[in-house]
C-alpha cells in the first residue's frame, strides 16, 4: 500500500498529521499531486462539526479541505481533458469530502481546470471555493450587467474581495461593507464606495440596489439588506439559508432572495483562469503556512483573520 501525509482533525479540534492510503484515480477522474490548499470558513465549521460535517464518515480523524492546486500524476480511463504534467486547480466533490488536506487529492477531469503559468500555485490554491461562489452568484444568480448597482457584505473576506473585482469587471457600480482598515485595498481591487459597517448604516448609503451579496448571515443584516434593495432587486445569502426573509416578506418588497451553495464547476473556473491570466482578478494572499502548520492557519481564520485568503503549502519531493 502506498501512503500519504495528511491533516486530520481528532473530532476534538485539535490536527494531528496521519499516513494514510494514496487514492487511486477512477474512470473520468485524475490524481493531482498537492501544491497548494486554500483554507475557508466552512472548513474550520466542518471541524468542529457544523456545516458539512454530515457528508463526513462518523468516527476516526477527518481530513478537511476542498481547494487544490497541484500537478495530475495520473489520469483515469476515459479522461481527456488532462495528462500527467498538467498543472489545475479546484474545488472537487463539494459538499462531499474531497480530504484536499493532504499530499494527494482525487477530482473528477471536470471538476478542475489549468493554472495559467503566470498564477503561482500559492494564488491558484487559494481561489476555488471563494471565487466559484463569487462567480455563481455574481454572474449565474445575479446575472450582473453594465450600470447594475451591487452591494456586497464582509467584501474584504476570501469570497468578498474576489466578487468585488468580478462585479466590477462585469460593469457594476460596486459598494462594499468593510473595516476601516481595508478600505484602500478594497477601492484599489474596484469597489466604489467602501461603508465601513461600524459606523455608518449601510443601507443610508447604498439605495436602490440590483443586488445585494450578503456574506454576513445574521437576521439583522439580511433585515437591512432587504431595505438597500430596489423593487425587483435579488438578494443573496451565503452562509446559511436559516436566515432567509419569509415569502411574505419579500413579496411585499417585490424582491427575491436566494441561499447559494457553491458548486465544482470547471467551465466557471477556466474563466476565473483567464481573469487572472490578464491581471483581472488578483487575489489577496493572508497567511501561508506549511501543510502540518494547518491549526496555525485555522487559529487565523477563527480569529477574524486579515484580508483575503489563507493557504497551506505542501513542499515538493
Amino acid at each position: 500500500m502506498t501512503t500519504m501525509l495528511a491533516m486530520a482533525t481528532d473530532g476534538n479540534g485539535a490536527f494531528i498529521a496521519i499516513n494514510i492510503e494514496r487514492p487511486t484515480p477512477g474512470p473520468t477522474e485524475v490524481l493531482i499531486k498537492t501544491a497548494a490548499v486554500g483554507v475557508n470558513p466552512v472548513d474550520w465549521k466542518t471541524g468542529s462539526g457544523h456545516a458539512m460535517h454530515r457528508f463526513f464518515p462518523k468516527g476516526g480523524p477527518v481530513v478537511l479541505g476542498w481547494d487544490v492546486a497541484g500537478i495530475v500524476v495520473e489520469a483515469g480511463a476515459g479522461v481527456t481533458r488532462f495528462s500527467a504534467g498538467d498543472r489545475v486547480f479546484g474545488m472537487p466533490r463539494f459538499p462531499k469530502p474531497a480530504h484536499a488536506y493532504a499530499e494527494f487529492v482525487v477530482a473528477g477531469a471536470r471538476e478542475v481546470a489549468r493554472i495559467p503559468d503566470n498564477v503561482s500555485d500559492t494564488e491558484a490554491g487559494a481561489v476555488p471555493l471563494a471565487a466559484l461562489t463569487a462567480w455563481q452568484s455574481i454572474v449565474d444568480t445575479f446575472k450582473t450587467r453594465h450600470g447594475d448597482r451591487v452591494l456586497i457584505h464582509a467584501a474584504s473576506g476570501g469570497v468578498g474581495h474576489l466578487a468585488v473585482q468580478i462585479a466590477r469587471a462585469r460593469g457594476a457600480h460596486v459598494f462594499a461593507t468593510a473595516s476601516p482598515q481595508n478600505a484602500a485595498a478594497l477601492r484599489e481591487l474596484g469597489a466604489d464606495h467602501v461603508i465601513d459597517y461600524r459606523t455608518e448604516r449601510f443601507e443610508d448609503v447604498a439605495t436602490d440596489m440590483d443586488a445585494v451579496l450578503d456574506l454576513v448571515g445574521t437576521a439583522d443584516n439580511v433585515e437591512r439588506s432587504i431595505t438597500a434593495l430596489k423593487r425587483g432587486g435579488t438578494l443573496v445569502v451565503v452562509p446559511s439559508p436559516t436566515h432567509l426573509p419569509p415569502r411574505t416578506q419579500l413579496d411585499e418588497a417585490g424582491i427575491t432572495a436566494h441561499w447559494i451553495l457553491v458548486e465544482p464547476d470547471y467551465a466557471a473556473l477556466e474563466a476565473i483562469a483567464a481573469m487572472m491570466e490578464t491581471g483581472s482578478l488578483e487575489v489577496v494572499v493572508a497567511a501561508t503556512r506549511t501543510l502540518t502548520k494547518m491549526a496555525e492557519l485555522h487559529a487565523i481564520g477563527q480569529a477574524g483573520g486579515p484580508m483575503g485568503k489563507l493557504v497551506a503549502t505542501v513542499p515538493q519531493t
